[in-house]
């Protein structure tokens, strides 16, 4: 008997060591790093304290001294869940991670609010509103211009208003941008010198020619788009079906965290 209890020692004590433990859920804001200034840690409840009494979802700021040698987006996971954040059932949960010495954030969305909040939106999130105050030390403007973006997001499709949200832009890829601002003036400028050459007589021709064409173009950008929401919707379900049971983790579109460099 001896024998038998002193191999299950044996046996349990690395696991035991190699537990990862997690802070006790304070609220909606946690700064267990001390690193939010008090007026600005009021904001940020104030926000979330909000955002769930008009829409019920929960969204949590935690900071961290370190992750204890463990990589962000595990940590981000396990705290996560540890916490419960988010309504059972829906999983409309959010947590913003900061940890300090490591000098890393991540976004960890409950699959209830996938849809809303997909790898790209939290990148353009992050780029935007949180990451450039985080690299200057400014630890509290960060996280507060965070939540609000996460709370403007969620509260736009609920068909609320939260005091002090930001509702993020779309985002647009520079490329495609340039490129349909020149095609938009190299049409201008071809336009204007076919109705010098012409003298106006042109002018007949190009808008049969548009009114001809523009219902064929209009059907096939929208068979474009429902095409791209179809892809979308099968890349989600392949994570959740490798991941069934867990919480929304990053996916390969875009990370949800960021290195402060």
């Amino acid at each position: 008997m001896i024998k038998r209890s002193f191999l299950f020692l044996i046996l349990f004590i690395p696991f035991l060591l190699s537990a990862q433990e997690y802070p006790q859920y304070k609220g909606w804001v946690n700064d267990f790093a001390g690193v939010i200034p008090a007026n600005q840690e009021t904001r940020i409840f104030a926000i979330c304290s909000e955002l769930n009494q008009k829409t019920g979802a929960e969204l949590a700021v935690a900071t961290v001294r370190d992750l204890g040698g463990a990589d962000i987006e595990s940590y981000a996971n396990g705290l996560f869940s540890k916490w419960g954040i988010g309504k059972k059932g829906k999983d409309n949960g959010v947590l913003i991670l900061l940890a300090v010495t490591e000098r890393k954030i991540w976004i960890e969305v409950g699959y209830g609010l996938e849809p809303i909040l997909p790898d790209g939106k939290v990148g353009g999130i992050l780029d935007q509103y949180v990451v450039p105050d985080l690299r200057r030390n400014d630890f509290g403007s960060g996280l507060t211009r965070g939540a609000a973006a996460i709370a403007g997001v969620i509260a736009q499709d609920a068909g609320v208003t939260i005091s002090g949200q930001v509702t993020p832009p779309p985002r647009q890829s520079s490329g495609t941008a340039s490129r349909t601002r020149g095609g938009g003036i190299l049409l201008v400028i071809i336009f204007i010198i076919l109705m010098i050459v012409t003298r106006g007589r042109i002018l007949p021709w190009l808008l049969l020619l548009m009114m001809s064409g523009g219902g064929r173009g209009g059907g096939g950008g929208r068979g474009t788009h429902r095409g791209g929401d179809r892809e979308a919707a099968t890349v989600r379900g392949r994570r959740r079906h490798r991941d069934r049971g867990a919480h929304r983790r990053a996916g390969a579109e875009r990370p949800r965290g960021d290195h402060l460099r």
